[in-house]
Order: C-alpha cells, then structure tokens, then sequence
C-alpha cells in the first residue's frame, strides 16, 4: 500500500526536529520510533520519550489516504541523509514493514503498532499562557541554562525555573554554586499569565534552545496543572513538570555591593581563558586580586606551575584576593554579548554578582572558593 511521495528535505526537517528527545536505546522499544501520521492535507511527525513529547506539522498536499505508522527515527533519518537533496522518496506500507524507496534504491523498516505509541494526555485547560518572540525567548534561555545542575541528588536543581505573571516572564538556573536569573517584560497584550512558578526539566530546556529560531515569530507558552506547552513555527513541545520546591533566588542575589568594577567583557574572558590552561583539572580555581585600577588574575596546578595575567581597570574599592571556579565565570561570560559587564564584591567569602550596565534584567551570583 502506497502511503507517501515526498521530498528527502521536506520529510528530513520534520524528522530533524523531534529526533532529539529519541532515545538510541529504551526499555520500551517504541520509544525509539517516531509516529506518522497524515491527516487530510497535514503530516505530523512525533516523539516521546515519555516526559516530553514534540510534534513537528508540515503541509503535504498530495492525494491519498490517511495513515499512521511507527519506524525507528534514527534509521529513517540516517537513510534521509544518505541521498543529495531534492531526491523524492516513496513510503510504501506491506505487512508489518515501511518501505522507503528512492531510484532504485529500497530499505525495509520495521514498524510497531501505532496505537502502541505513548502520547502524553492533551492539557486539559492552561492556568497561564503568554506569547514571546522566539529569539527573544532563546536569548533569555541562553543567558541561564548553562547554570542549571547535573544530575543533583536535588534533583528540583535539575531544570530550570519558569515565573510568568501580567507583566512577564523570568527565568532562573541554579546548581548550588552559582545562579542565573533573567527577566523580560511583556509588551504582547495579548498574554492572559496569573503569577505562575514551574520547574522545566534540564532535558526539555536543552532540547527547546535547539529548536528556537532567531527571528520574531511567536512562541505560545501555555501552563497547565502537571505540564507547560509550547508553539511555534508549526512545532508543539509538550513537557511535564519538575515536582518540588526552588530555591528562593531572592535571598541569593546580593545587593549594595560597594566594591564594583566595569570591565570589557572580551578581555576579561581572553585573559581568563589564557590563565586556567594551568588551572587544577580538578578544582578549576582561579584567584582575582583586586587592588587599586589593578586586577590581577592567577592559576596554578599540581605540578607547581602559574599562570597570570594583569588587567588594567577602573577600582577604588577595597583590595581584594578572592577565587572562582573559573569554568563559572567562563561560562557566564560566553553566553553574554554586552561589550562590558560590572562585577561586584564583597568580601572574600561572599558571593560575586555580575551584571549588564544600566540594566537590571540580568543578575549571576556565583559562590567564592578557598584557593
């Protein structure tokens, strides 16, 4: 039975699009095949792998019947990449198997039961929905997700945390030993949001940054009771909810530091990226030392080498000797574009806040370290 014509790019974007929650390897075979279905002029392809579910549509005017069937996304993707673009491509149904057939080139998949395949419940009502241009929404997930924990016992430190209210959205990642929070206000009146706090799970927030473009094209963002889904660019994004309490971000991020400094951001990071080449594998520590218009910047190792660089700044403060994690400040600095950036102190065992000049939207705590 005939079941599609179509072109490798036209079905190799869909594909690309939901592959990356498939699992190589699953306890539960059907986790690792994407659904198909064509319904009336619509082809839909989804993907699960049981906490988050994405489903790519796109329009496919051919005549034919409406079908669904399940093969291994993997396989199908790797059999799309293997011909140049434009190739058209057949998918024939016999028996329990797909055929893909191009030229005369022909490959046999197996399939498994469409309605075997595991769709996450449709939400039943959102509690809160606000629309966001997509490249603003993946700025904003830019400048925090790297922030977020690694499979921690804390495992609500696992993901990220969402707010959405009348007035916006903010988003905030922890990992115990630095913070990131940012927050956008919101211009679309067409946002119905009550103050709304869920956790997002690392995964679903990795694989959205994927999918985002950097254009103006709107994200719907809708919060249910147990999930939050989002739409764009003819993509739904169905993801279940981290349980648990997050940290209180207010009682983290400092305020009226009185030693400050404003640094180009550029080569703050050249000059730390130079200095942990010598830093321990193991600790990463990197010592600032602040004294008057001075900012030096040392790494040692095991094998009693340094390195050190000496920065030329605008510092009246009190002089400081104070060590970092350097990956912590790495990663801040890689995820921001500002041309300068203001860093302020405490004291040695108080935490660093680094912000965006003449702007309050963003804010990274990160804690000190004994070097």
């Amino acid at each position: 039975m005939k079941l599609l014509k179509i072109n490798r790019d036209t079905l190799l974007k869909p594909l690309q699009a939901v592959i990356g929650i498939v699992e190589r390897k699953h306890t539960l075979p059907i986790l690792s095949n994407v659904l198909i279905e064509r319904e009336q002029d619509h082809l839909t392809l989804i993907a699960t792998d049981l906490e988050i579910q994405i489903s790519a549509q796109i329009d496919h005017n051919e005549s034919g019947e409406d079908f669904t069937a399940t093969v291994s996304a993997r396989k199908l993707q790797d059999i799309c990449r293997a011909f140049e673009e434009d190739t058209l491509l057949t998918l024939d149904r016999e028996e329990a198997k797909i055929q893909v057939k191009a030229g005369k080139s022909r490959f046999s998949l197996q399939t498994l039961p469409s309605a075997d395949f595991p769709r996450i419940s449709a939400m039943n009502e959102s509690q809160s929905l606000i629309k966001i241009p997509q490249g603003i929404l993946k700025k904003l997930l830019d400048r925090v997700q790297y922030a977020m924990a690694q499979q921690d016992i804390r495992y609500y430190l696992n993901g990220l945390l969402l707010i959405t209210d009348a007035d916006g959205i903010k988003l905030v990642a922890t990992d115990g030993h630095r913070l990131a929070f940012v927050t956008h206000s919101n211009t679309d009146n067409s946002s119905n949001s009550i103050q709304q706090e869920v956790i997002l799970p690392r995964k679903s927030v990795i694989e959205l940054v994927k999918l985002l473009n950097d254009n103006d094209e709107i994200v719907t963002i809708e919060i249910g009771q147990n999930q939050v889904r989002f739409t764009f660019s003819n993509i739904v994004m169905v993801s279940k909810i981290v349980e648990g309490k997050f940290p209180d971000y207010n009682k983290v991020i400092p305020s009226n530091y009185q030693n400050q400094v404003t640094i180009n951001r550029n080569i703050l990071l050249h000059a730390l990226q130079r200095t942990s080449i010598l830093s321990n594998e193991k600790f990463s520590g990197v010592r600032l030392v602040l004294t008057q218009n001075s900012l030096r910047i040392l790494c040692n190792n095991n094998e009693q080498e340094e390195a050190q660089e000496e920065l030329e700044i605008d510092y009246n403060g009190t002089p400081l000797d104070i060590g970092f994690n350097v990956r912590y400040l790495l990663d801040v600095l890689n995820n921001l574009t500002d041309e300068k950036i203001i860093c302020s102190f405490g004291d040695v065992n108080s935490s660093a806040l680094i912000t965006r000049p003449e702007n309050s939207d963003f804010k990274y705590v990160v804690m000190p370290m004994r070097i």
